[in-house]
């Protein structure tokens, strides 16, 4: 059975507007080749005629990187415009120019809809050759409201509840958060089989990942991973990775570039008005999926009795603050040399993560709320932060 997501009624405004071609980017398990399929029958209800290419199959990835006219081989002979599905399109030698040279020159007989798995890879090849010629579309794990529909409980909400519903509401909450929402991990009903898709997702599908970027290291690459887990939301000091793990720093600052790329790890930048006072360079990095930092914990204990409880949260509400916001690009953290610190910041507000109230102290951002009135300081605890999801 496939679940429509959030994103399907994005990527629909797109489908039969405009030239342009459609990406679909995203850690691999996301459930990108659901949505192609689903999106696939869309259009295919109303009539247009689609084909779908799996670029993982040799016959199909072979005829295409001799030539990207070769599709039309596969094609009907038809007038009206044809729905090309690509999945895997990383797998091509060089998709940039593969999917230019189809634009170019033939976007009134064709629209490709395509996937990349390893979006670092496609990143690379696509450079600025695709400018103004694609609509880039990410596709994250589930968030709290998909994670509902996965399991079945969409009316689920805030509001009215009756009691059995709001405990089974607290129940899926308490799910989401452990194991997180990759697709396959969701719909797994047992709490051992989520963790082997997760172990999976975190041995097997990062391993295709650091294959397809040339790493020749596989073990230091885990090991750091494993590090971000346990350093969730501090400042990352590449030269003291790169010391502790015996790498040079610009094989440390690779590692960041492919876990941010194929959508394991995010870099959030410092927000600052004074340069001098306020600024580091440093970087705080956050996973995408709660459940793939368990996993490089080795960790699957509920929250309120972990000892990382505080950086857990604070992880979980960076993921809502993405969900919102749309990318990591827009949300800051600020802290200056004497390591007075604000969580998160966005456009117009500004989140501190305390687990319980009793541990804020509202002087401690005096500093803040002076230097920026404009930026209303909410402090975000572990039952506010359950609100904001469950009124996502």
């Amino acid at each position: 059975m496939l679940y429509p997501r959030q994103i399907n009624k994005d990527i629909k405004k797109y489908l039969e507007v405009g030239e342009e071609f459609i990406i679909l980017t995203g850690a691999r398990q996301t459930g990108k080749t659901s949505i192609l399929v689903m999106l696939k029958e869309y259009l295919e209800e109303k009539g247009h005629n689609c084909h779908y290419f799996n670029l993982e199959n040799p016959e199909y990835l072979g005829s295409f990187d001799q030539h990207p006219f070769n599709l039309f081989e596969y094609l009907e002979e038809k007038r009206s415009k044809q729905y090309v599905f690509l999945d895997e399109i990383q797998y091509l030698s060089d998709p940039a120019n593969f999917l230019k040279l189809l634009y170019d020159e033939k976007r009134e007989d064709i629209k490709i809809i395509a996937t990349g798995s390893s979006s670092f890879y496609i990143d690379r090849k696509f450079k600025d050759s695709l400018a103004g010629r694609k609509f880039l579309f990410e596709v994250f794990p589930l968030n709290f409201r998909e994670y509902l529909d996965f399991k079945g409980y969409s009316d689920l909400g805030v509001g009215k509840l009756k009691t059995k519903d709001l405990r089974k509401l607290e129940e899926l909450w308490s799910e989401y958060i452990v194991y997180g929402g990759y697709p396959k991990v969701a719909l797994a009903e047992e709490a051992d089989l989520k963790r082997i898709y997760l172990e999976e997702i975190g041995s097997s599908y990062i391993k295709k990942d650091i294959k397809e970027a040339g790493i020749g290291n596989e073990a230091k690459y885990f090991s750091l991973m494993k590090i971000m887990a346990s350093q969730t939301g501090t400042l990352v000091n590449m030269s003291e990775l790169a010391d502790t793990l015996n790498l040079a720093v610009k094989t440390v600052e690779e590692y960041f570039y492919i876990m941010t790329k194929s959508y394991h790890v995010a870099l959030i930048r410092p927000f600052f008005k004074n340069v001098r006072k306020e600024l580091t360079k440093m970087p705080k990095a956050y996973f995408f999926d709660p459940g793939l930092r368990n996993f490089f914990r080795n960790d699957f204990t509920k929250i309120e009795k972990r000892e990382d409880k505080g950086e857990y949260l604070e992880n979980i509400f960076f993921l809502y603050l993405l969900e919102k916001d749309g990318s990591a690009d827009r949300i800051n953290f600020w802290r200056t040399q004497d390591q007075k610190e604000v969580d998160f910041i966005t456009e117009d507000a500004a989140y501190e993560i305390k687990f319980d109230s009793k541990r804020s102290k509202p002087d401690k951002y005096k500093k803040f709320t002076d230097n920026y009135p404009e930026k209303k300081l909410e402090i975000i605890t572990y039952d506010k932060c359950k609100e904001f999801f469950f009124n996502m």
